[in-house]
């Protein structure tokens, strides 16, 4: 995922690409590669080891494309992808091809927070299916095609996995 740092044109990308135990990720930042160690995570704030150096974030602010937070004493906000709904649907089964599938699925993990479609109910390409919220940020999902939801597979409150089904449209 792309992330812009503000008050700087750089745009920084970054993705986790190994769980390598409970709390023990290899990161990519920026073409290099990272382990990060979560050692506490509550209420706002989290501590961690990036490459066996110690750090801790405090949350401020969260808005769904932009974080506020200070890391080590140092107040910092970032942008998120600001095409990340554009990511989601494409990958949550949108297709431009019109060869699109029965499944909607989720291309992040995260809690349910909402779900905005039941079903027997109609929705057009774009709708809203639901809103995830993953590392503090809130995601909508939206329905691939147009169509009328057969069945809805998720739970308000509940946890979702990568690329688990949210939603069979017909």
């Amino acid at each position: 995922m792309k992330y812009k740092v503000q008050d700087s044109d750089e745009i920084v990308d970054a993705e986790i690409i190994e769980k390598i135990s409970q709390d023990e990720y290899r990161v990519k930042i920026k073409n290099s590669e990272h382990i990060i160690k979560i050692l506490n995570i509550n209420s706002g704030v989290m501590e961690f080891v990036l490459d066996n150096k110690f750090h801790t974030v405090r949350y401020i602010e969260n808005k769904t494309s932009e974080m506020k937070f200070v890391i080590d004493g140092s107040e910092l906000a970032v942008n998120m992808n600001s095409h990340l709904d554009e990511i989601v649907y494409k990958n949550s089964g949108g297709s431009e091809t019109g060869n699109v599938q029965l499944n909607l699925y989720s291309q992040i993990p995260g809690k349910v927070v909402s779900i905005n479609a039941g079903e027997g109910s109609e929705v057009k390409k774009g709708d809203v299916v639901c809103v995830l919220e993953s590392m503090k940020m809130q995601v909508t999902v939206k329905s691939h095609k147009d169509g009328v939801v057969k069945t809805i597979k998720i739970k308000e409150g509940n946890s979702v996995n990568k690329n688990d089904i949210i939603a069979e449209i017909e």
